[in-house]
């Protein structure tokens, strides 16, 4: 299998300042009854972009998916796709094709007969179907299960039928709406970067929804994260995951820490923060945050090194405390470290190596610490 990492890292049309979105929802509203699902929301997505609407149930990712596919219309608003408003445009004759959870192949048609179905229903000839139906079945890896019906597939085999359905007709934007959530763990680890290589080999552009988080974070060029029907933050997976823009991204996105305080002072590069308890963080990431602001400090447990020494080096940011809790995972450690002040603190560590020089155990007084870039200072 080819790799696609050198395009998928040069890959970043929304740094282009004269690039054009190829989806553009502008102030769109939906409304159902006195419920508002989308509230006032514009986002950009780009051409061949993979891009993710992730969020946990309610937040709206799906209307807004099923308004782009056409099955539902704006309260208020507009939804362009290249330029031209697709108001009133039925979804069949919109240039996208949406991939659902359940697939929702025909059990009683063979692979290629669900395969060829749009294509007869556009009225493509014979012969360009039987082309298309063979080039897709290559494209999917499943040219030896063209004549089994559904339900003598396995659930990752009748997911690629689907997909290959989906992407039979050419549309211009392919819609998935939580398309590896019937797939087993291993499976859809698996499939996910299957999905992102036949992307990049169809040049298509990509919109999914979903609540999984590791899912998103895998396959996106960027994620945009949404709560109540608006969108909290678009950015890349790094940058949502290393420089969330509020608490409840930090939150939302992986295990993080936050520790509240207010910021005493701050020169060119720095701040410190004092907490209650009176322990101070110095901190790099810190925006243009001013002295006497009440901020979160954010932190992901895997930034912070537990040590039963107090740790030399670190300045200010070293505290005590007492481990509360711990879980060995094999791969690492998980632990809960109680601080002096009696906040819980979530650390892990890596386990590189099979015995452990410093080890340790339930009750035992710890110091945690960490370098000032570790953590970001959060305002909202």
């Amino acid at each position: 299998m080819k790799s696609f990492g050198s395009i998928r890292r040069n890959f970043a049309p929304w740094k282009d300042p004269a690039a054009k979105p190829y989806i553009e929802f502008r102030n769109v509203t939906k409304i159902f009854g006195d419920f508002t699902a989308v509230d006032n929301l514009s986002l950009n997505i780009y051409e061949r972009e993979f891009f993710a609407l992730l969020g946990a149930s309610g937040c709206g990712k799906s209307t807004l998916l099923r308004m782009l596919a056409g099955f539902e219309e704006p309260t208020s608003g507009a939804i362009l796709l290249d330029g031209q408003d697709l108001r009133g445009i039925p979804p069949y004759r919109r240039p996208v094709n949406m991939m659902f959870q359940s697939y929702a192949l025909f059990p009683h048609m063979t692979v290629e007969a669900n395969i060829a179905f749009g294509l007869k229903q556009d009225g493509m000839p014979k012969p360009d179907i039987e082309a298309r139906v063979k080039e897709m079945l290559k494209l999917v890896r499943l040219e030896q299960f063209a004549k089994r019906k559904p339900h003598q597939l396995s659930g990752g085999q009748r997911q690629r039928v689907a997909l290959a359905r989906s992407v039979a007709k050419r549309p211009k934007v392919l819609l998935l709406d939580e398309p590896l959530g019937a797939l087993d763990k291993k499976l859809r680890e698996a499939t996910q970067f299957e999905l992102m290589d036949l992307q990049q080999d169809l040049g298509l552009t990509f919109v999914v929804v979903t609540h999984d988080q590791e899912e998103a974070m895998t396959m996106a060029d960027r994620i945009a994260i949404m709560d109540k029907g608006q969108v909290m933050q678009v950015a890349t997976p790094a940058e949502v995951y290393e420089a969330p823009s509020s608490r409840f991204v930090a939150d939302f996105v992986g295990n993080v820490n936050m520790l509240e305080g207010e910021v005493a002072s701050r020169d060119e590069n720095r701040v410190v923060i004092t907490g209650a308890s009176g322990a101070q963080i110095t901190v790099e990431h810190s925006g243009d945050v001013q002295p006497g602001t009440h901020v979160a400090f954010a932190i992901r447990p895997e930034k912070i090194k537990v040590s039963s020494k107090q740790p030399v080096g670190t300045g200010a940011n070293a505290m005590q405390g007492e481990v509360w809790d711990l879980a060995y995972l094999g791969d690492m450690t998980v632990y809960h470290i109680k601080l002096d002040d009696g906040q819980v603190v979530k650390a892990s560590s890596l386990n590189s190596a099979r015995i452990h020089d410093d080890p340790l155990t339930w009750s035992d007084r710890a110091w945690i610490s960490f370098t000032p870039d570790a953590g970001v200072v959060l305002t909202r």
